[in-house]
Parts: C-alpha cells; sequence; structure tokens
C-alpha cells in the first residue's frame, strides 16, 4: 500500500506549546520523574477552583443542556455576552451577532476559513499564539508578522505594519492582552493601529481571552468599540478569567461595518451549522460567570494568587545574569529574553529541552510563538508563588554554567 502522507496544509502548522519538548516530559513522567509543566495557561492543573456562580448555574440548569442548541449559542447565553461587550463600549450589536463556540481555537478556525481564499494575506503580531498562524495556513491563506517591539513594552511597531502590507493584505490581528507577552495596549497605540487598518481597509480580528485579567488598576479597551467603521471580529471567552479551560467556552462577536459581510457571515453560519453547535453545558454558566467579576478581579489584585505568582516569578528573574524581561501587566505570562551571546545559545529548542533534562521543568521556545531568533522562551505563571520561585531559582542555577555547543 503506498505511503499515507498528511495534507500539505499542514507542512508549517507547529505546536511547540505541545511539541517536542513537551512529548519529551510525558516520556520522563512515564519513566517516573516529576515534571513541572509551565508550558499551557491550564488553571485548573495548578488548583485553581472554579468560581462557585459558575459551579451553581451549571448544577441548577443541566437538564437544559441534553438537547442541540441554536448554532449561534443559547439565547440567555449570546444576550449575556452581547450585553457585556456593550459595557464594554461596542456600539450596535444585537444578540444575532454573536456566536458561541467550543473554545476561541474552534472560532478562530472558523472565522479564518469563512474569511480567506488562498493567496490572500493577513497580518499577525510576532510574537503571537500560534493558533492564529496555524490556521491562516490551514485556510491556505498566508501569515504575515509584524514585530511587536521588546523594547517598547512589547507594542505592535506601527512602522513595521505598514511596511508588511500589500495588495493581498485582507486583514490585521490585534492580541491584546497579548499571549505570549502579557502586554496591554493603550488606547493611542489601538487608535494608531485602527488608523492604518482604516486606510488599507482591513478586517480587524481581536483576540481578548485575556480582557479580565488586567493587573496594576490598568484598563481594558476593546478594539471594536474604537472602529465603528471597520468590520471587527472581537474573540472572548471563560476559559482563564473564570478557571475552566475544559468547559471550552468561547464566543466571538461581530460588530461595527456589518453591512459589507453579509456573504462573510453566511459563510460563518454554514460552518456552525456543519457542527450542529457548541457543546451546550457551557453555554449555561455564560450569563452568571459573566455577572461575577468579583472571583476573577481578586486573582489579581496585591495578595490574589495571580499578583502574587506574577511578583515572586519575576523577583527571581531580576537575579539571574543573563536575562532580561518585560514585566507583564496582564495575562498570567513573561516572555524573556536569555543573552545568546553569552549562553552561545543558536537553538532555542536544544535550551528548552536542555533545561527539562537538568531541571525538570518544561517551557515552550520562543519559536513556539513564531518568534524569530533563538533568545526568548515563554514561562506560564501559574503555580503557587513558592514553586515558581523555586523554579525560577533553579533557572538562575541552570544558566550559571550554561553554554550550547
Amino acid at each position: 500500500m503506498r505511503e499515507i502522507k498528511r495534507s500539505d496544509k499542514l507542512l508549517h502548522v507547529h505546536s511547540d506549546i505541545r511539541g517536542p519538548v513537551f512529548f519529551e516530559a510525558n516520556r520522563m513522567i512515564k519513566e517516573g520523574t516529576d515534571i513541572l509543566k509551565l508550558n499551557t495557561g491550564n488553571p485548573a492543573a495548578f488548583d485553581f477552583r472554579m468560581p462557585d456562580s459558575v459551579r451553581k448555574a451549571l448544577l441548577d440548569n443541566i437538564d437544559k443542556a441534553v438537547a442541540y442548541c441554536d448554532l449561534k449559542g443559547m439565547p440567555a447565553a449570546r444576550e449575556a455576552i452581547c450585553n457585556y461587550h456593550k459595557e464594554k463600549g461596542i456600539r450596535g450589536i444585537t444578540p444575532d451577532d454573536v456566536f458561541i463556540g467550543n473554545g476561541v481555537s474552534e472560532l478562530v478556525t472558523m472565522a479564518l476559513t469563512a474569511f480567506l481564499n488562498f493567496g490572500d494575506e493577513i497580518l499577525i503580531p510576532a510574537p503571537d499564539y500560534s493558533l492564529w498562524t496555524n490556521s491562516v495556513y490551514m485556510a491556505g491563506a498566508k501569515p504575515v508578522h509584524y514585530i511587536c517591539d521588546e523594547k517598547s513594552l512589547w507594542y505592535p511597531d506601527i512602522n513595521d505594519i505598514k511596511s508588511k502590507i500589500t495588495s493581498k493584505t485582507k486583514a490585521i490581528v490585534i492580541i491584546n492582552p497579548n499571549n505570549p507577552t502579557g502586554a496591554l495596549y493603550p488606547e493611542e497605540l489601538l487608535e494608531d493601529i485602527i488608523a492604518v487598518a482604516r486606510e488599507h481597509k482591513l478586517v480587524v480580528f481581536a483576540d481578548e481571552i485575556y480582557d479580565r485579567l488586567v493587573m496594576d488598576g490598568l484598563r481594558h479597551i476593546s478594539v471594536a468599540s474604537l472602529c465603528d467603521d471597520l468590520l471587527c471580529i472581537t474573540m472572548n471567552g471563560l476559559s482563564k478569567s473564570h478557571v475552566i479551560c475544559g468547559f471550552r467556552c468561547g464566543w466571538m462577536v461581530i460588530s461595527g461595518a456589518k453591512e459589507c459581510a453579509s456573504d462573510f457571515i453566511t459563510g460563518l453560519i454554514q460552518l456552525a451549522s456543519m457542527r450542529l453547535c457548541a457543546n451546550a453545558p457551557m453555554q449555561l454558566v455564560i450569563p452568571a460567570a459573566l455577572q461575577d467579576n468579583e472571583s476573577t478581579q481578586a486573582m489579581m489584585n496585591p495578595g490574589g494568587r495571580l499578583y502574587e505568582q506574577r511578583e515572586a516569578c519575576c523577583r527571581e528573574l531580576d537575579k539571574i545574569e543573563g536575562l532580561s524581561y518585560v514585566k507583564n501587566s496582564a495575562a498570567f505570562y513573561i516572555f524573556p529574553k536569555l543573552d545568546i551571546k553569552k549562553f552561545n545559545i543558536t537553538d532555542d529548542q536544544q535550551f528548552a529541552m536542555d533545561f527539562l533534562h537538568s531541571k525538570h521543568i518544561m517551557i515552550v521556545p520562543g519559536r513556539g510563538f513564531n518568534w524569530s531568533a533563538p533568545d526568548h522562551f515563554r514561562i506560564v505563571m501559574l503555580p503557587e508563588p513558592e514553586t515558581l520561585a523555586k523554579a525560577m531559582r533553579d533557572l538562575g542555577d541552570f544558566l550559571k554554567d550554561y553554554r550550547q555547543n
């Protein structure tokens, strides 16, 4: 029988979060080695608990989730989502503009499949969350990465964005708060990006899944609230803010120039119909969760777990010679930089593998986020402060004598 090969559409798809280092860590675990996994933003794996409001909403209403629901989602859930985004300043939306999906991951793939043609280009930040780049490849289009500048708090470089636009550019992706850097973008920067999108008639895809996980008294501004005249697709969900990743609870909201997008929306409905509906039990908790911001905010304030974990991590990173970082303002990620000359690093995946073997701690190399230089890696700051601090001390100890061959 002839060899069965994967589709050409998958040749450039990669997921280093669950890539070679991940598989090596799992092999070591099977052999009895304890591994601290700092690769995945999965709070429940570190003993975070879902809010009581979510648990009660699920248990009290579970019988309502037995049948298929509307292909866009349950009406009560879509109404709650619509109201949430209206409160964030998005105008002109109704529950009919909301699509609920099995996590934002499904919806990104769905939206880009419905939107992109072969040969189209779409602007995506570097570093990025690789789901976006991978979904573009799977749609047969070309991801074009614009630089987020570490020297400017990881903010997108407007001039670089402008330089990457061609006649084939159809849209721009804005990940705010950003994964993997934890950067939160100010309104002035968002306005600058929107001005470029407006000039070139680009559709805006806004990934705002971490919009409730913001620290230091800062405020998240929804991109769609600033661009009524452009088509904007906003992605959000409850996986991180309400510690229910396994529920696969995500949604997208279509706003702005909807009158120009009726055929695109028809495509979304086609794809949503093919999967019948998103899983129904998770939709039962959306209204209650969106009314419960206190449990989320408590984690982000001084004394709260996510805030204290960030502080513990950064205190130890400050002590490591040959390493620098920009402190995150949101989410629970940080993207440190290594002095590649000091450590002679030419392969960031090898660095992550060496660290795993030496200290039994798993990180994700920068290449996993479409960062071209071998000088960065992402840390997930979800373990308890003491555990995380020890892990960073282990990193410092590892780097004292590390030189890559």
